[in-house]
């Protein structure tokens, strides 16, 4: 049986910019989508903490070491720069696989600057 896990979270990133006129997606820092074990094109989930809202969409990448968190398309209206975001990222994994797995956790600080990663067992 496939379960869905989280296997990759951004926690407390700070949108720096809204695109309405782009296609749709998220553009994240290529050192964070790295850091956190992010692949381009994947989905993933973005949950505003500023004000509740919840989207997904697909990341795609922003200039490395520029700290850019771009919502661009239709869910740039779900935020405003400056709004705090958690993005996570969940796989369907084997329940066989789950006890030789981890999550990636990337915790920001204050101008998206990594303060922490931290691997977890699933």
């Amino acid at each position: 049986m496939l379960i869905p896990f989280l296997i990759s979270k951004i926690h407390r990133a700070a949108v720096t910019g809204c695109d309405i006129n782009y296609e749709g997606s998220i553009s994240i820092d290529e050192e964070i989508i790295e850091k956190a074990g992010l692949r381009l094109y994947q989905k993933v989930d973005v949950y505003n903490i500023s004000n509740g809202a919840r989207f997904s969409t697909y990341v795609i990448p922003w200039p490395r070491a520029s700290r850019g968190i771009v919502v661009n398309g239709a869910a740039a209206r779900m935020v405003q720069p400056g709004d705090m975001v958690i993005i996570a990222a969940y796989a369907l994994i084997d329940e066989k696989e789950v006890n030789s797995l981890h999550a990636v956790i990337v915790n920001m600080a204050p101008g998206n600057i990594i303060e922490k990663i931290t691997q977890t067992k699933l």
